[in-house]
């Protein structure tokens, strides 16, 4: 271990507490991006994160006014043009709440519950934004500069709609101008395993809308004479997959690129225990497509799934009425070489085929986004591999996840950039869910790894992302 190395190590140690407390302040604003009377909020957590950037050492530090909420963009750029240059990614907004009434603690009063931060936002994706800062801060402090040129873009609108920064990073490509992006808003493995994720699942979100009567109707009145659009609805969703976990809409499959054998076997190889993952969950049983293991479903097959559905009374006691509409939100996950345009196309038509007669059905395109997958022989990852290995002592695994994170697959199309997936949080972090919660341990040894993977990039990365200048 060198001075520096020592150095940075003790800086760490002297700061972990005004890190914590720092930590604690970026989750109490409640930036939840879905909801609109927390734009306010989403506006002052950039602002936040920005003054954050600049402390650490940042420049350039700026809002960026997007069509959502805005982007934060910083930088530091003195490594030299023969350094290569990374650019980092997160997003600072988070998803809603609900239901309240699980959450141990108010989900924006951030506290420490054993080893883990307990807040909405203390793993996705908050938790990962400000070990980056951190390690930032921590880098220039103790050695005074660093070996890659770094630019942060940091957004808000992951959660609600990934088109907001996409029209932003297309205006802004020849500033965003970089070698290799990192993304940290991905988790380790079952067992809190390091992980390097190699593969993500794309999105579809819909909304099917279904309309009866202007108003509730009385049952009794009219009840076996028009149709119930609760019903209808029942009816358009239960004819949208089969019993064998197959989705019936046409064409839905034509896309998708199957595995190998190769595939299969490097699924079947990673430390996977079926029952202990559903003990875990709470659940009965698994289900799912046939054919499919449990990680092939979740990291190789498309799905679809109903994320919400209301319509009709749903107060206390009773009420006798045929409700005038009734709604659903769905969700298909994604893999190469699905397009979510197209597939949002084929559930329309789907949909109005199978659509009963005596409503008007309505769907609609929330948002999409595309699959994303990186090889894991790339200089990139494997310069990840290393540093993680030598920051939480065991080769990492490699491993493809369910969630979709649109902005990876915006990182090649629009900036052509190979993408490293370094993410840290425990698989166990309740992402999306009551008690959301990152392990401290993770978070620390993070802000080392980030680190050192500037050390490993800077020997590793050519000018264009791809070729070697020999390892560290």
């Amino acid at each position: 271990m060198t001075l520096t190395d020592t150095t940075f190590e003790e800086y760490l140690e002297a700061t972990r507490d005004e890190r914590l407390e720092s930590y604690k302040a970026f989750l109490r604003i409640p930036s939840i991006s879905a909801l609109p009377e927390h734009r306010d909020d989403c506006r002052a957590t950039a602002t936040w994160l920005a003054a954050a950037l600049e402390r650490a050492g940042a420049e350039h530090v700026a809002l960026e006014e997007t069509t959502g909420n805005p982007a934060v963009y910083a930088d530091w750029l003195h490594a030299g043009p023969d350094a290569p240059t990374v650019l980092v990614y997160g997003h600072y907004d988070v998803q809603p709440v609900d239901p309240l009434d699980l959450w141990t603690s108010p989900p924006f009063e951030p506290v420490v519950v054993g080893d883990r931060m307990l807040a909405r936002g203390s793993a996705d994706d908050k938790g990962q934004i400000h070990l980056h800062v951190a390690a930032l801060a921590a880098l220039l402090e103790t050695r005074g500069s660093l070996p890659v040129n770094l630019r942060y873009l940091f957004e808000g609108n992951e959660e609600d709609d990934a088109r907001h920064l996409r029209a932003w990073l297309s205006a802004n490509r020849e500033r965003l101008t970089a070698d290799v992006a990192v993304i940290s808003d991905t988790s380790f493995f079952e067992g809190n395993l390091p992980a390097i994720t190699i593969g993500l699942r794309g999105n579809a979100y819909v909304q099917i809308d279904v309309q009866g009567s202007p108003v509730d109707l009385h049952s009794g009145t009219y009840g076996g004479a028009v149709q119930n659009p609760a019903n209808a609805l029942a009816q358009i969703i239960a004819a949208l997959k089969g019993p064998d976990g197959r989705i019936r809409i046409p064409g839905f499959y034509d896309d998708v690129v199957g595995l190998t054998d190769a595939e299969r076997e490097a699924f079947a190889a990673l430390p996977f225990d079926d029952e202990a993952w559903r003990a875990h969950s709470g659940l009965g049983s698994l289900v799912g497509e046939a054919g499919f293991t449990t990680l092939e479903r979740i990291g190789a097959r498309p799905t679809l799934d109903v994320n919400g559905i209301w319509g009709g009374f749903q107060g206390e006691g009773s009420k006798t009425i045929i409700p005038a509409h009734a709604h659903a939100k769905m969700s298909c996950r994604l893999v190469p070489d699905q397009d979510a345009e197209r597939i949002f196309e084929l559930i329309r038509a789907y949909v109005a085929e199978v659509a009963p007669p005596g409503v008007t059905v309505t769907v609609r395109n929330l948002h999409g986004g595309s699959p994303f997958s990186m090889p894991i022989d790339h200089p990139v990852t494997m310069a990840a591999a290393r540093a993680l290995a030598a920051t939480f002592g065991r080769e990492p695994l490699f491993a493809r996840e369910g969630g979709s994170i649109p902005v990876a697959a915006d990182f090649r199309t629009i900036l052509g950039l190979p993408i490293v997936m370094l993410g840290f949080t425990p698989p166990d972090d309740n992402a999306h869910a009551p008690n959301e919660s990152m392990d401290l341990t993770n978070y620390e040894l993070g802000i080392r790894c980030v680190a050192r993977l500037w050390d490993e990039l800077a020997g590793a990365v050519g000018p264009d992302g791809t070729s070697g200048k020999g390892t560290r």
